[in-house]
């Protein structure tokens, strides 16, 4: 299914650029010229496989993440390979071009997610839902892409492959699971603590954090 461009989360994009405070003028002008070539090129899509019972994933973190849930939500979200070619075009002639298209492409990402997760909230309608949670969160491994994408046939309908070290081709793209549950939810832990990668976190050290 394709998404609609949203605008640039700008803030977000600077937070990726490591850029604090007000951005200077050719930062901004670099966000306002990677927007526009994202927007113009970029054609987000999504898939989405609602299963019940929930798939049996290694890891304890997720299997508490979805108590009470009688159904699991899986989705994957990508802005395809036009991200990658705008990328790999950039890197040959401006490196700072390249660098803040990354860091826009990246919040852009993010927030097709949240596009997508709204879609799919709208097929369950008066049910409740668990925050998304991710392969590397917690210890749940990022090896569970593989069979996200093989459950969600991602490979035929978006284009989106594993590389051998699992991680997502294209490299823009998410895969997710979202727990649906007939009555409200306890509020659940999420944060650092619960992050595998919490002591390599570049954002952690910079006393931020990636959203998680």
């Amino acid at each position: 299914m394709i998404l609609p461009c949203p605008p640039l989360d700008r803030s977000e994009a600077l937070r990726y650029l490591g850029v604090r405070g007000e951005a200077p003028d050719d930062v901004t002008a670099l966000l306002s010229k990677a927007e526009a070539l994202l927007c113009e090129k970029v054609k987000p899509r999504y898939v989405w496989r609602a299963l019940d019972p929930p798939p049996k994933f290694p890891g304890e973190d997720l299997k508490r993440h979805l108590a009470g849930c009688r159904t699991a939500v899986l989705f994957a979200v990508t802005l395809g390979q036009e991200s990658e070619e705008l990328f790999r075009r950039a890197q040959s002639g401006d490196m700072a071009l390249a660098v803040t298209l990354d860091a826009a492409a990246s919040a852009l990402t993010e927030s097709c997610c949240d596009l997508a997760e709204a879609e799919i909230r709208k097929a369950f309608p008066d049910r409740y839902f668990t925050f998304r949670f991710s392969p590397g969160y917690g210890d749940l491994p990022l090896s569970v892409q593989r069979d996200m994408i093989r459950l969600l046939n991602a490979e035929r309908l978006i284009g989106l492959t594993v590389s051998p070290s699992d991680m997502l081709l294209p490299q823009k793209s998410v895969t997710a699971i979202l727990g649906v549950s007939d009555a409200e939810l306890p509020k659940a832990r999420r944060g650092c603590a619960l992050c595998r990668m919490r002591e390599q976190c570049q954002y952690r050290k910079a006393g931020e954090h990636c959203g998680f």
